[in-house]
């Protein structure tokens, strides 16, 4: 049987409570690679797909506002992470304290405004240079930073939000709207099945761009709209059971009166049937 490793007494407890937990979870994780069957098994694939896991989870408790979820969800992540180190460790291409200087030594370079001579006056400009620093760093584009495997609309806004710290963007959302139109024009225009599916993703990124500049996370609405379907489309469902039927047994009218129902039993909101608002 293992011993489980306690907090460590000073100097790590004494001067800060987080180091000594932090080191007690880097000794449990060694514990669990060296004796754990499971955790023997893993490497950097399989804790991949696990690891991406673990961020959805996370963020779904944000969402929800689940701040002891959050708590249990930052930890698991905090051990995916020290997992990393182990099995870079391991394999000799990296170990925790490497990594964890040379996260320090970029966040020196990147912040000149704290730790150097340069002069900022707005978040504007700190974004500003933390690209062109990492342009000095050897990238070759400000985009080559966004992820090739996020979702697509988080993507969209990453790229925009990049591209808008380079300078290159509109003046305001005024000007992004009237892209908007030209968009869904050009969308009502295109004769061909390609032209039209090219069109809606054009005026899906404007209309990301939009939200961008209203201060809007359209990730997050369009998920919060999501959720309200699914709550609306749910009552619709009740109420068929609560008569007896499926939901599949109602006619689209029931099934649109239903919907209003519901929604005037929740609070005021946007989410729309496919026959009304």
């Amino acid at each position: 049987m293992l011993l489980i490793p306690p907090a460590p007494s000073a100097p790590y407890s004494a001067n800060d409570p987080a180091l000594a937990a932090f080191h007690r979870m880097r000794l449990m994780m060694d514990q669990l690679r060296e004796n754990c069957p499971w955790d023997r098994k893993q490497d950097f694939d399989s804790l991949r797909t696990l690891t991406v896991e673990e961020v959805y989870e996370l963020i779904d408790a944000i969402e929800l506002s689940d701040w002891t979820q959050v708590a249990g969800e930052l930890g698991d992540l905090f051990l995916h992470l020290l997992f990393y180190a182990r099995l870079g460790k391991e394999q000799g291409l990296f170990d925790l304290a490497e990594l964890l200087d040379n996260m320090c030594e970029k966040l020196i370079r990147r912040h000149p405004h704290l730790y150097a001579e340069v002069q900022v006056e707005s978040s504007e400009q700190v974004k500003a240079n933390w690209e062109k620093i990492k342009l000095d760093e050897g990238r070759s584009s400000i985009l080559q930073g966004v992820p090739h495997s996020l979702p697509a609309m988080v993507k969209a806004m990453r790229i925009q939000e990049k591209a808008a710290g380079a300078g290159f963007d509109w003046k305001g959302s005024e000007e992004v709207m009237d892209k908007i139109h030209e968009e869904l024009k050009e969308l009502s225009d295109a004769k061909k099945a390609e032209h039209r599916a090219e069109e809606w993703g054009d005026l899906m990124f404007s209309m990301i761009n939009w939200a961008r500049f209203e201060g809007i996370n359209a990730e997050n609405v369009l998920e919060a709209a999501n959720r309200k379907f699914i709550g609306r489309f749910k009552a619709v469902e009740q109420e068929a059971s609560d008569t007896g039927r499926l939901v599949t047994d109602l006619t689209m009218d029931e099934m649109q009166a239903a919907w209003d129902r519901a929604k005037l039993a929740s609070s005021g909101s946007t989410a729309s049937s496919p026959g009304n608002s």
